[in-house]
């Protein structure tokens, strides 16, 4: 079970984005997730006219590595470590360090 998955609301630890909020679009590997808006790269794009492509100056996200990013917990109003805990009828879930409270619903 992995501490974020996707469509997981993340706020920026480390980096050059470091504060910023977004959602997780993708889990790329083990180690690097896919956030909208987060570390964005200017890319030279050449035109595709079969498919309709038109070229020039892009702007794409790319992969930030897992540990510089951390779930956003709204109730405290930050980012915020997560752990896991089995509830009594035998669901493995994940919950926040600071105040217990269950992520997943």
């Amino acid at each position: 079970m992995q501490k974020i998955r996707k469509s997981d609301d993340v706020m920026v630890i480390a980096g050059k984005d470091k504060g910023k909020r977004g959602t997780v679009l993708r889990v790329v590997d083990d180690e690097h997730v896919l956030v909208e808006n987060i570390n964005i790269a200017r890319k030279h794009q050449k035109a595709n006219p079969q498919a309709g492509e038109p070229g020039g100056i892009i702007d794409k996200a790319m992969p930030i590595h897992i540990s510089n990013v951390a779930l956003y917990n709204p109730q405290k109003g930050g980012a915020d470590r997560v752990g896991f805990k089995i509830l009594e009828d035998g669901r493995k879930v994940r919950v926040f360090k600071s105040n217990g409270e269950v992520v997943d619903v």
